[in-house]
């Protein structure tokens, strides 16, 4: 009991900064798996050993190859729900704990693979402690931050995704020195490196305290209460306001049950809260939204890219390596402008700075289509669109389209809920990944203006049906589901639940900025 007790010994910000650092490692996980498999796949040890390829590395089952990374989003769409409906239930810190274990298992697993058969079921199995971290650490940090700060505190974390991908590329980057790239080694020491952060969880997490809205949705507001006061570092009416709407939400919460996810899909569950079908789909359709930008076609194509310009393979490797980091220094502005610009304005101008960028990688591809030797010219500005690319979507969709949908469900549910983002993640990669290789077979550089297009479809939509989440707490964002699905109605129904609190109250809405000065100081007058 003392060991899970140890963060009542941190201050608020130490005990913050321990939530966001393990976090953090949970997010790195997802990162550096998602990563990975472009190191191994490119081993002619591992081609040989599962069998789809020559021995000097050519690949000659393409079909094969893609079955066993694609099978890991089928594990991470399981994972998600199982661990978000545990997370529900069991608690976020538990949740992530069980998740690490089966992350744990599936990267051993993993390194150890002695056939095809052996590396799918591995693969399956760290897709479900992936999709269980993926799924709960966004909820977990959404629901222990500040209105204010929600967006930003995510955006930090999430800059782990992006350092967990560019670390695989350059560990990989590394080992191909090693005899030539053809030692066992080389995939192996990879795919059991992702183990080290799964056992930094096992470790260290269930020294942090629970969620205070968990904590109140299963009825232990004490316990809620004490998490609060040191995860803000004071005991004033500003807590107090907090924690009693936090408490207040949570009297009228339903526990769901692991087969929650149906119902809501289908539209079935009315008694739970509000239009739970259309969050659940808002998720989703976010998710294959943003993966539709173009960002996995633009990734996984940079290859051709460099490969049709000339680069050797040592530079084709360091671009590689250079283009996903880039997204760190992308997940850092995200983090600064989220929460002062808002999510939809994000969203919308990330999507037409997306479109651009794929207007004018498109077009310097065309004006080689008639000469391929103006090709090597040329390169140097399309690869400065793929670094361009993948800083506007790091810094807008890469961020967003993983805490909105933490923000839009009910604290009973928030986890399980989640996993509606996760399952669109799981899907839209899955998509892209099978379709990107047919399209640029079919259309080559062209795939881009379709893209181009796609974005500006993208923007009408979130305008439209996607609600604004920024400065307001997750209590308060109940109110905007209980009207129609477009914005402005939305938006209506939010100042009439404020309003409402306000004539409940008689001291205003929950504390946030957006009270007005005059409001905070009429309260402090009344405290």
């Amino acid at each position: 009991m003392a060991y899970m007790s140890l963060w009542k010994k941190l201050s608020a910000t130490q005990l913050n900064a321990a939530i966001q650092a393990f976090s953090l490692i949970a997010i790195f996980f997802e990162g550096y798996d998602q990563g990975v498999m472009g190191g191994v796949n490119a081993s002619p040890d591992y081609v040989k050993e599962v069998n789809i390829g020559n021995a000097d590395g050519t690949i000659t089952n393409e079909t094969k190859m893609g079955g066993i990374v694609s099978v890991y989003y089928l594990g991470c769409m399981f994972g998600c729900f199982v661990g978000g409906w545990a997370a529900d239930s069991v608690g976020r810190v538990n949740g992530i704990f069980y998740s690490a274990i089966m992350a744990l298992v599936g990267g051993t697993l993993q390194a150890a693979a002695q056939s095809s058969d052996f590396m799918i079921v591995a693969r399956v199995v760290t897709g479900l402690g992936t999709g269980g971290l993926v799924g709960i650490t966004p909820v977990f940090v959404s629901e222990i931050s500040k209105s204010d700060h929600r967006g930003s505190f995510l955006g930090y974390v999430f800059i782990a995704n992006y350092l967990g991908i560019s670390l695989a590329y350059w560990i990989d980057f590394g080992l191909a020195f090693l005899d030539n790239g053809y030692s066992p080694v080389r995939w192996r020491f990879l795919l059991a490196f992702q183990c080290f952060p799964a056992i930094l969880l096992l470790v260290g997490v269930k020294t942090l305290p629970d969620s205070p809205r968990f904590l109140a949705s299963v009825g232990r507001n004490k316990e809620a209460r004490e998490v609060l006061v040191h995860l803000r570092g004071a005991d004033d009416h500003r807590v107090e306001m907090e924690y009693n709407e936090i408490t207040t939400m949570a009297e009228e919460s339903k526990k769901s049950s692991p087969l929650e996810f149906v119902k809501v899909i289908l539209g079935l569950d009315k008694q739970k809260a509000p239009h739970l079908g259309r969050r659940a789909w808002l998720a989703i359709f976010l998710q294959i939204m943003g993966s539709w930008t173009g960002i996995t076609a633009v990734t996984a194509y940079s290859p051709v890219l460099l490969r049709q310009a000339g680069y050797s393979e040592l530079t084709q490797n360091g671009l590689a390596g250079g283009l996903n980091t880039i997204g760190i220094v992308g997940t850092i502005i995200s983090a600064q402008i989220v929460d002062r610009l808002g999510r939809r304005t994000c969203l919308m101008s990330g999507a037409a700075g997306l479109s651009a960028v794929n207007i004018i990688a498109a077009s310097l591809y065309e004006v080689t289509r008639g000469d391929p030797s103006r090709a090597p010219s040329f390169a140097p500005a399309a690869v400065a669109m793929l670094f361009l690319f993948n800083l506007i979507y790091a810094s807008t969709w890469g961020t967003v389209a993983f805490l909105l949908p933490t923000e839009i469900f009910p604290s009973e549910m928030r986890a399980q809920g989640n996993g509606f983002g996760i399952t669109g993640w799981s899907i839209g990669v899955g998509m892209t990944t099978l379709i990107n290789p047919i399209l640029f077979a079919s259309i080559e550089n062209r795939a881009y203006f379709f893209f181009a297009a796609l974005n500006f479809i993208w923007i009408p939509i979130i305008f439209i049906f996607y609600p604004e989440t920024k400065d307001r707490s997750l209590e308060s964002i109940e109110s905007m589901f209980t009207t129609s699905p477009f914005f402005w109605q939305m938006e209506k129904a939010y100042k009439r639940g404020q309003e409402s609190i306000v004539q409940e109250q008689g001291y205003g809405a929950p504390w946030s900025k957006s009270m007005d000065r005059t409001s905070h100081e009429e309260f402090a007058m009344e405290a």
